[in-house]
């Protein structure tokens, strides 16, 4: 089966567009983020993709609604025996009773936080999230270094921030990027992808065919990392005939 690949905004929402040879539109979106996919066949134009999309604006509205109303319910306790992600791999926290500064570390499959007994959960998920934001940045220094002599473009300025609905986000004037921290929980593919991709953006503005065929020269791989770092759809539906 012959597949491309496109991007298009739609509504100030970004949707990945992958060409296939199939009967029907299907619309999935993806947690944790929102992102939103379309599976197109190939006989459709950007237009009737576009319209498709706009015309099921209210469905994906929803379901982008629903994965922010989980995320805030499956809200982390910060106690022994719950599963953490780092770099891809699952972890079962242990948490140790100790005085002092809360601290983590990783042993075997276990990760471990040392924190006082009378420490809170909110201090906990903060400590963990800084964690996470060093382990991160401890990574693209060394990607950045990587990707400048190849892509032919220096990243003027890096931060990791906290997104609602991007894994990345690049400013071209200022080559300013910006990485969400949730990518320390993801397998390093996924951050080296993040990197490449954003770093593109310095070259190409737009999800156009430009930006695809440089992404193609770039990471040949980017889109099986893509699809991986988007995996599993909160929700999918089929446009079936009668709306193509």
């Amino acid at each position: 089966m012959s597949t491309a690949s496109a991007y298009l905004k739609v509504s100030g929402i970004d949707v990945d567009v992958i060409y296939k040879n199939i009967k029907n539109l299907h619309i999935a979106v993806y947690p944790p983020l929102g992102r939103v996919r379309v599976a197109a066949p190939q006989r459709l134009d950007d237009d009737a993709i576009r319209l498709a999309i706009v015309q099921r604006l209210p469905w994906i509205k929803r379901q982008r609604e629903q994965l922010r109303s989980a995320a805030r319910q499956s809200e982390r306790e910060m106690v022994t025996g719950e599963s953490h992600y780092v770099w891809g791999r699952r972890y079962r926290l242990k948490v140790v009773d100790e005085p002092g500064r809360l601290r983590f570390e990783i042993t075997g499959k276990r990760l471990t936080l040392h924190a006082p007994a009378n420490s809170t959960s909110d201090a906990r998920r903060r400590a963990i999230d800084e964690w996470y934001r060093a382990a991160l940045k401890r990574e693209i220094p060394e990607l950045i270094a990587k990707w400048q002599p190849i892509i032919g473009r220096e990243v003027g300025k890096w931060t990791v921030r906290r997104m609602k609905t991007k894994w990345g986000s690049c400013n071209r004037q200022s080559a300013h990027i910006w990485f969400n921290p949730e990518l320390a929980k993801k397998h390093p593919n996924a951050l080296e992808y993040i990197v490449v991709h954003e770093m593109t953006h310095l070259l190409e503005r737009n999800h156009n065919e430009r930006f695809t065929e440089l992404m193609d020269g770039f990471l040949p791989d980017w889109r099986a990392r893509r699809d991986e770092l988007n995996a599993a759809p909160l929700a999918e539906e089929n446009w079936g005939k009668s709306n193509g």
